[in-house]
């Protein structure tokens, strides 16, 4: 009996630990919106219609980019091309997001890249018109691309 109110006062003591760690654990960093659409022209490798998957850590932000309006031209292997997405920073300025994160992609798949990460700000509102996203493939093949027109349902902003 005495070894059974000794496990359930342990349980009950781990069980309130549990609660204070939650209620003084740091709060995530937000961004909204989580997603934004863009429409994009890729020059001779097309164009058209994108979504941008942004999220937050911290300083840290990662933008994950995807669209069937340019694909592959051939098998690409997993974290094989080099992207650098440029934004615009509301107040001025422009924001770097970077990396050499992707699925593999067979010739024909639609263009998926990132999470390309970069450092934002409390408050940072970022926008990709006006800016660029450079992918680079085998070292020597660059895409680049534009926005035409401003970001859907608009910039992202981050807490």
């Amino acid at each position: 009996m005495r070894g059974k109110r000794f496990g359930t006062g342990l349980s009950l003591a781990a069980g309130a630990l549990a609660v204070c760690g939650l209620a003084f654990a740091p709060a995530a960093a937000a961004v909204a919106p989580g997603a934004a659409t863009v429409d994009a022209d890729c020059g001779t490798w097309g164009g058209g219609a994108a979504t941008l998957t942004a999220a937050q850590s911290g300083t840290s932000a990662t933008v994950t980019l995807t669209t069937s309006a340019v694909t592959a031209p051939v098998a690409l292997a997993k974290d094989s091309l080099v992207s650098q997405l440029t934004m615009v920073k509301a107040g001025g300025g422009t924001t770097v997001l970077k990396g050499t994160r992707n699925p593999a992609m067979a010739a024909g798949d639609a263009l998926e890249v990132g999470p390309l990460t970069g450092t934002v700000a409390s408050g940072d509102s970022l926008e990709a018109f006006g800016g660029t996203l450079k992918v680079t493939a085998f070292g020597f093949i660059t895409i680049t691309c534009t926005a035409t027109g401003p970001q859907a349902p608009g910039p992202f902003v981050f807490d």
